[in-house]
């Protein structure tokens, strides 16, 4: 029996709140993070920047379309985060731990996929739900009508 994805997605601030809660524990002997599951964020891409002699490392959430950014806290301790370009390889990274490229495993990532179309269409139907939510709240505002006015000859003197 395949173990059913669990993923599911999330915004920006509940990932941003994610990274601050390991943030904040991370000199701690036994952290718990608020939040343990395993979660999607779309539209985004994660980047780290090593300062002061590589001493501290600052990671940013950075928008990029069709870009997925996959965090793994189901253990309730540690939150691991990993980039992906697609949705079903972000959702085979959180159901096996294994990267569409790697070769230890008994079942390819291609074998993988065909057995959870179904579950990865629920989720692009999700996503295309939360795209059409944001379109619809951010309407266009209408244009100003520009009124014409008639430009007058001034006659030299």
């Amino acid at each position: 029996m395949e173990s059913p994805i669990r993923a599911t997605l999330i915004t920006v601030d509940q990932a941003r709140a994610m990274l601050k809660d390991q943030r904040d524990q991370r000199g701690e002997r036994f952290p718990e993070l608020a939040l343990s599951g395993q979660y999607i964020l779309p539209d985004y891409r994660l980047t780290r920047k090593r300062e002061a002699f590589k001493i501290r490392r600052h990671t940013f959430l950075k928008k990029h379309f069709r870009s997925y950014v996959a965090f793994d806290s189901d253990n309730g301790q540690t939150l691991w985060i990993h980039n992906f370009p697609s949705l079903s390889e972000a959702c085979f990274w959180l159901n096996t731990g294994l990267k569409p490229n790697d070769t230890d495993s008994a079942s390819s990532y291609q074998e993988w996929k065909t057995k959870h179309v179904d579950e990865i269409e629920v989720l692009k139907e999700q996503l295309r739900a939360q795209h059409h939510e944001k379109k619809k709240s951010v309407e266009t505002p209408k244009k100003p009508t520009v009124s014409t006015v008639k430009k007058t000859k001034h006659l030299k003197k």
